[in-house]
């Protein structure tokens, strides 16, 4: 061994030891199982949100070739679903979804990628959905995986950003035909024809955010280098009038990987955010450097003990494959861990076959270790998208696994972990849950910043309470600082509580 290797491996068996491991019991609920063929290879999503105004997480469940379905929150102490799946939702070709309020009416609505033409359903009562009647939204048929949202210049609608993957009608294809990344920007209370975000590199996961703090969200995007094979890298889109790609002189560095998950979430307590990008392969967790005032992320995965580049149980010492990645506090302790679903594209002989999902505890000294199979959440399916959400509002964290071909999997969290705050954030104005906006939570250990998003992940989204750790702090300050830049005061807050916050 190494000695900087043996040095680090001392380094985290001491601190582990100081860190509490959750535990998780798997929740019987319906069947569901993500399928199909090769276009359903990727994807597989869950969209968690409300939809019947109890203030429980519904879960909306991408199928492939099997119809999508909708879970129906009936929790009480212990997680329970049913499948209530209205007309609307059924539906074949869907590879995820993300919860968003186009309407800004406080009703919570649906972007649904598809192999086939997307949609932007509108939330009714009782979860129901139609399509919006006056938005002027107009998909073509592509292969869509990935997807996220922002609100420009004041406007009333959400900017809206769908990731293609291959151009399935190209007859060169499948290798080096990648599909443009589709922008739909408003004009007053319709959307414009679609810009074409190009070169387009097989993006399966994008993300605005607004990573240097301006009031302006700049749109990630992690691409696939297994199907655009050269010349392609990853991507941040500056999103100026007419969008253009950051260059190496103003601190991008240009990198290609497989990538298939966007995670972003401050570790540092700077306030500006890190990001933890999944791969066929290394998982990578990139700390931000505001020395370089431009757009630079770090590599920090083997320092920080994040490398997840192989199974860690059962023996399959082939490269890991990497799809949902998502940063959240497992344990209440205040510091965030990182869940990553694992799982062969279907039988690729270079890539571990039994992959089990990781869950990366961090530390108080800022290192992680590995954590799923004593937690409980090591499962080897095909996993895809996933979820750490809080499914009964007891304050812990839960977690959703969609499988390809095999079924859907939930696990609540039963640890009697540390201190915590749900938070509900909203404005009686367009963008009525403050996408865009930063929640700032002050103990003791120092400020924890919250970017409030809507994209990332794989191919599914979470739109509800924003879920806090504190650790033995029983008393915190929390304040929103608005879309626009316009903080509130800071408020004292007892720990262990539902906080509604109201612009």
């Amino acid at each position: 061994m190494r000695p900087e290797i043996a040095a680090f491996v001392a380094i985290a068996t001491a601190a582990n030891a100081g860190t509490n491991v959750p535990a998780f019991e798997n929740i019987d609920v319906p069947e569901h199982v993500y399928d199909g063929g090769w276009e359903h290879f990727v994807g597989g999503g869950v969209a968690v949100f409300d939809c019947n105004g109890d203030e429980l997480p519904e879960l909306f469940v991408a199928g492939g070739s099997n119809p999508s379905q909708l879970f129906n929150n009936t929790s009480q102490e212990e997680i329970s679903f049913q499948v209530q799946t209205p007309d609307q939702l059924s539906l074949t070709g869907v590879t995820g979804a993300y919860p968003l309020d186009v309407d800004s009416d406080g009703i919570m609505d649906l972007a649904i990628l598809r192999v086939g033409a997307d949609l932007l359903l509108q939330g009714q009562s009782d979860c129901q959905f139609s399509p919006f009647s006056k938005l002027g939204f107009r998909s073509d048929d592509h292969w869509t995986t990935g997807f996220s949202a922002t609100w420009e210049n004041d406007e009333t609608l959400p900017t809206l950003a769908f990731g293609t993957y291959v151009d399935r009608f190209d007859p060169d294809g499948p290798f080096g035909t990648c599909g443009p990344t589709l922008l739909y920007r408003p004009d007053g209370g319709e959307y414009r024809k679609a810009e074409h975000l190009e070169p387009g590199f097989c993006s399966l996961s994008i993300l605005f955010s607004d990573w240097a703090r301006t009031g302006r969200a700049d749109l990630r995007i992690s691409n696939d280098r297994h199907y655009y094979v050269r010349g392609g890298q990853e991507q941040l889109w500056a999103m100026e009038r007419e969008p253009r790609l950051y260059r190496s002189d103003e601190g991008w560095l240009s990198y290609s990987i497989w990538g298939m998950g966007i995670a972003s979430r401050d570790l540092t307590g700077d306030g500006f955010p890190e990001v933890y990008l999944t791969s066929m392969g290394d998982q990578k967790l990139q700390i931000f450097d505001p020395r370089s005032k431009g757009p630079t992320w770090r590599d920090a995965t083997y320092e920080k003990g994040t490398t997840a580049h192989r199974p860690h149980i059962g023996g399959d010492g082939r490269p890991s494959t990497g799809w949902h990645a998502q940063f959240g506090d497992v344990n209440n302790d205040g510091w965030d861990d990182v869940f990553v679903a694992k799982g062969n594209v279907e039988q690729m002989p270079d890539a571990a076959l039994n992959d089990p999902n990781n869950l990366l505890l961090q530390t108080s000294e800022g290192q992680f270790f590995e954590a799923s199979a004593d937690a409980g959440v090591a499962s080897i399916a095909k996993s895809r998208g996933a979820a750490l959400a809080d499914l009964n509002n007891d304050g812990r964290l839960d977690l959703v696994v969609l499988n390809r071909s095999s079924r859907l999997e939930v696990s609540q969290n039963t640890s009697q972990g540390g201190n915590w705050l749900l938070l509900d954030v909203a404005q009686d104005r367009p963008n009525s849950t403050a996408v865009g906006g930063f929640i700032e939570a002050k103990t003791s250990h120092g400020v924890q910043t919250r970017e409030i998003t809507v994209g990332g992940g794989h191919a599914g989204g979470i739109s509800g309470f924003h879920h806090f750790g504190l650790g033995s702090e029983d008393h915190v300050k929390v304040r929103v600082i608005w879309p626009d830049g316009a903080p509130d005061a800071w408020q004292d807050y007892s720990a262990n509580q539902i906080i509604r916050i109201q612009r």
